[in-house]
């Protein structure tokens, strides 16, 4: 049963509101004024409070201020006189849960056991939002720690294998052989960068593409630098995000061109340069790699394999790119796709 707080300084109505509620199904307790009743309501265990407007000392709009300053107050059901709307306004913006007119008969006992009836209906239904909020934010959380635990563990096994393929291109006999491990090698770590960016961002749906590729580009200049013909890869990029298998496919290109610019754009035993571009075009984003060597010849003979440009080509399609091959002297290749 519904316990009550009702608060009035008329006698008279505490007594007959008191009987008539209790025929209604509801446990009453009155109190004569604002102090009394305020201080009642902080010591709990009160489901609902009805407050009359004019009362000796503090008027119900006070109190209902005294009560909104609890820990956890009930709804409050304002009861005012026939031509006060402008009070009854004023209650409900001050938090009051709803208002009834204060009138003569069982009409408005039944007015007020419906107002308490609605208020507890509107409280049980906000709880329950609160509680699935809740639920479904712990769920989140608990989501995205897995997601992230994932995330790691592939970065991890990709590692290892990135590292067993390193030692077969050292055991390999077939210059063929070492640079296609080698190849091999750039592309798992391609993949691998993204999932440690995933594992150490909060934010596992989108990457953050200038904190991507850096890494990336550092360590494509390390592999493909000897003492005598040492590589920089530089990178300018636009504050961009992607999604992940987005960024998946930007990785794999950036590994196939710029590995491609390192080991055919300049000869043995001189230095070279290979720059990263990726600018945002709303609603579009523009990746570029260019080098300062003889240029790009489409109808030239593949120097290698041709698994590299296949891969470009295929990651192209998946993001719905476009792949311009420019021309010489120095290449200049972009791919542009949406964002």
């Amino acid at each position: 049963m519904p316990r009550v707080l009702y608060i009035d300084d008329d006698e008279g109505l505490r007594v007959l509101t008191s009987r008539a509620l209790r025929r209604r199904g509801f446990e009453v307790e009155t109190a004569a004024d604002a102090d009394s009743g305020v201080g009642r309501l902080a010591e709990g265990g009160f489901d609902l409070v009805a407050i009359d407007h004019y009362m000796p000392g503090k008027t119900g709009l006070e109190a209902l201020e005294a009560i909104a300053a609890l820990a956890a107050p009930p709804p409050v059901v304002f009861v005012t006189g026939s031509d006060e709307t402008s009070v009854a306004v004023a209650a409900l913006k001050a938090g009051a849960s709803d208002y009834v007119v204060k009138t003569i008969g069982e009409e408005f006992f039944d007015l007020l056991a419906s107002s308490f009836r609605q208020s507890l209906e509107r409280r049980a239904l906000l709880a329950a939002k609160e509680q699935a909020e809740q639920a479904l934010i712990a769920s989140n959380e608990r989501l995205a720690a897995m997601v992230k635990e994932a995330n790691h563990r592939v970065a991890n096994s990709l590692q290892i294998l990135s590292a067993f393929v390193n030692l077969q291109a050292s055991a390999a006999t077939s210059e063929d052989a070492k640079g296609a491990l080698k190849d091999t090698q750039q592309r798992i770590a391609a993949i691998a960068q993204v999932h440690r960016r995933l594992y150490n961002s909060d934010d596992i749906a989108t990457i953050d593409m200038a904190e991507y590729l850096l890494p990336l580009a550092e360590e494509l200049a390390a592999t493909w630098s000897t003492p005598t013909s040492p590589r920089t890869v530089s990178l300018q990029s636009d504050p961009i995000r992607l999604k992940t298998d987005k960024a998946v496919s930007v990785g794999i290109i950036v590994t196939e061109l710029v590995g491609n610019a390192c080991k055919y754009a300049y000869r043995n035993a001189e230095p070279g340069e290979v720059r990263i571009r990726l600018v945002q075009e709303t609603p579009m984003f523009r990746l570029s790699v260019e080098d300062d060597g003889p240029g790009y010849d489409p109808t030239a003979k593949p120097k290698g394999t041709g698994i590299g440009t296949r891969l470009i080509k295929a990651m192209a399609q998946s993001l719905g790119a476009e792949v311009d091959y420019g021309g010489g002297p120095g290449a200049r290749i972009c791919v542009t796709a949406s964002l």
